[in-house]
């Protein structure tokens, strides 16, 4: 999860003014408005306070974060009945080892009664002694250092390090975390964090006594959070354990050293990681739950569920059901079944990964994977099953996790990177698709007369392929015989699978470009060579002959002033040219860019145009062929990474004769759908900047 940086304005405890600071309650030493107990390394304290900004003259007994100014209460214990007048509030550890909050009148605001604790019976009358631990732990002792009561036991609206909140409840009751009422409001709030009580595999957010948000099921008993690495480097560890009373509990910690962390019941509704950045003085929240309203309780109804792979969480059917709302897709009733269940005809299951799976499962000990699925498929009633090896000896006493669900899927979610396979039931063939298949087996016999007839005239049409490409290769070969480049072997046939590779079989998003003749597109092989494919449409009757052409003119100039082309390929009815990959493309693509034009300032123009100029002047006159190329325009110009101008595409150019100085020619060249006279009429497109669509 992303680190959030949300500033928290909520309880900065205002403490009473401090006459003294004590590290033990006793009996004979009450504790007073002022006074305050302290744990031995300074972290935490205890006494009376009152929540900032408060409108209200309400005063608690808490403990606190001793040195962190802000939103550091972190355990109340008279949150349900506040003191009014603070100068009449006492906190006195009695005789009996109780710990009662009164006023000077006698009356009782709260006690922490050890007798019902479970841990003295009521007859009995042990002195102890009270303190608070550097783990914010506020504990009463016998002198032989037996605990009495802890605030641990109790918690409020936080967890902190070490402590533990308990899953189960066979032996004691279920514990939770309630959140306060308000920013201002120590009292209990709506909103309530603790286990499932009829399933200690997944947590809930109350509210109330409605669910709001609900954990995925525990696959493991060790569960990593984080490392964040964002001005606090902590790894928090969430562990799942059994103590000594036979229950089961919620732990987490962070390595010594680190940043004060705790996890807290907000009373927005969401259960937070939180950290206190020294640095910036504030509290940053690391991971906070709900993070979006698709993900509260059962919000995508039955049978949908919050698909969180998009930028925005949005709901979504499960496969083999459609929206409840058919008319305007709305997910408030859930989803239904496309078609009806029908367990005579058979059913399959399909497989949904990267789930948290749905509420209201039956959990099944002690089976392997393929018993968990034989016991779902066995009953007509199980519309779901999930499997999790949990990879070491479950606290119960099972490495497997068996869930079976009987019913409705309710409050499912698909998250990326998280998640386990869920397994739905759903029909084998529907008759929709039993229909398909019908007509489709129906006319088999009669197709498979005609498939033959295909297939030897593919073979006939394989031959011939075979026999032109042997043609092809000799003509070229012939034409390019006089060639040096090809005598030094710098010129060959290259495979058409290593072109396949090197392009991703041709991927649109390595496209660079479309000519009248075919499509361009960047490659790399496989010692890391980047090239340009030039490859010819299969329709384009034209391209056979410009192939030919290009291949045999640009093999035998090979000019540093030319793209130079490396080699080709002839499969089938593919027709490639392999060029050197030039990293700006052609000219067109800064002349006719709104953003990357300002990149050609007048002396880069003027480079690009003299170039060409020097190009075209070596293809009239100065090579040793005299070349007319009969195509030039902007997007037959490469640039190279120094933007120095490259003449491509030979397709239409045309070869003359030492001292001829015109010839004719019996068909029209050119790219189609265009026509020059525009320079002429207004302007070079180089020198404009603009381009030419009057003739198009």
């Amino acid at each position: 999860m992303g680190f959030l940086h949300i500033s928290l304005v909520l309880c900065s405890a205002s403490l009473l003014p401090s006459s003294a600071s004590e590290s033990l309650l006793l009996p004979n030493k009450p504790l007073t408005p002022g006074s305050t107990l302290t744990s031995n390394d300074g972290t935490f304290a205890l006494g009376f306070f009152s929540p900032s900004n408060s409108t209200r003259n309400h005063y608690y007994v808490g403990i606190w974060y001793n040195n962190i100014p802000k939103d550091n209460v972190v355990w109340v214990a008279n949150r349900a009945t506040p003191i009014t007048d603070p100068s009449s509030a006492i906190l006195t550890l009695t005789d009996r080892s109780n710990l009662v909050l009164s006023n000077t009148d006698g009356q009782l605001l709260w006690m922490a009664n050890v007798s019902a604790a479970g841990n003295l019976s009521s007859s009995e009358n042990i002195t102890g002694e009270a303190t608070l631990d550097n783990t914010g732990n506020f504990i009463i002792r016998t002198s032989e250092g037996v605990v009495l009561w802890q605030s641990f036991d109790y918690p409020t609206d936080t967890l902190l390090p070490s402590m533990n909140l308990r899953l189960t409840h066979s032996r004691h009751a279920l514990q939770s975390l309630i959140s306060w009422r308000s920013s201002q409001d120590p009292s209990p709030g709506s909103f309530s964090f603790g286990a499932d009580p009829d399933q200690f595999l997944q947590l809930f957010v109350w509210n109330g006594s409605r669910p709001y948000r609900r954990s995925p099921a525990l696959s493991d008993y060790l569960l990593i959070v984080g490392p964040y690495m964002e001005s606090v480097n902590t790894t928090i560890y969430v562990t799942i354990i059994r103590r000594i009373d036979d229950e089961i509990y919620l732990s987490f910690g962070v390595p010594s050293g680190t940043s004060t962390v705790k996890i807290k019941m907000d009373y927005s509704g969401k259960i937070k990681i939180i950290v206190w950045n020294s640095n910036m003085l504030e509290w940053n929240v690391l991971k906070a739950e709900p993070n979006h309203e698709c993900n509260t309780y059962g919000y995508c109804g039955a049978f949908g569920y919050c698909d969180n792979t998009g930028p925005i969480a949005t709901c979504k059917c499960l496969d083999g059901f459609e929206p409840e709302d058919r008319i305007n897709g709305k997910f408030s009733e859930g989803c239904r079944r496309k078609e009806t269940l029908r367990c005579s005809r058979g059913n399959r299951f399909s497989t949904l990964t990267a789930m948290k799976i749905p509420d209201k499962f039956m959990y099944v000990k002690n089976k392997s994977f393929d018993e968990c699925s034989a016991e779902c498929t066995s009953n007509c009633s199980c519309t779901a099953y999930a499997y999790t090896n949990m990879g070491t000896t479950a606290i119960n006493g099972d490495d497997t996790r068996c869930l079976l669900w009987m019913g409705d899927l309710v409050d499912t979610e698909r998250r990326i990177g998280e998640g386990e396979n869920l397994y739905i039931r759903v029909n084998r063939l529907s008759d929709k698709r039993r229909g398909i298949i019908l007509k489709i087996i129906l006319p088999v016999v009669s197709s498979l007369l005609i498939l033959i007839c295909m297939w030897l005239v593919w073979i006939c049409n394989c031959q011939a392929k075979q026999r032109n490409k042997k043609i092809w290769k000799k003509m070229i070969s012939e034409a390019l015989s006089t060639s040096d480049e090809l005598a030094d072997g710098k010129f060959p046939f290259i495979n058409f699978r290593e072109i396949v590779l090197a392009t991703d079989n041709f991927s649109s998003s390595n496209m660079l470009g479309h000519g009248g003749f075919g499509n361009v597109y960047k490659g790399t092989l496989e010692c890391g060579k980047e090239i340009a494919v030039k490859r010819l449409s299969k329709g384009s009757g034209q391209g056979v002959l410009e192939f030919r052409n290009e291949a045999i003119l640009i093999a035998k100039l090979q000019h540093r002033n030319l793209v130079k082309l490396l080699g080709f390929c002839i499969h089938g009815d593919e027709k490639l040219l392999i060029y050197e990959y030039l990293p700006n493309k052609s000219l067109d693509a800064f002349l006719f860019n709104s953003t990357r034009k300002t990149l050609l300032h007048w002396s880069t123009r003027f480079n690009i145009i003299t170039g060409i100029a020097r190009r075209l002047l070596y293809l009239h006159q100065d090579s040793r062929l005299k070349i007319i190329h009969r195509d030039l325009k902007a997007n037959n110009i490469l640039l190279d990474d120094e933007m120095s101008p490259k003449i491509s595409d030979f397709g239409m150019a045309r070869i003359f004769d030492g001292n001829q100085q015109q010839g004719n020619t019996n068909r029209v060249v050119g790219t189609y759908g265009y026509m020059s006279p525009e320079y002429a009429l207004e302007g070079m497109e180089l020198m404009e900047g603009r381009e030419h669509k009057r003739f198009c």
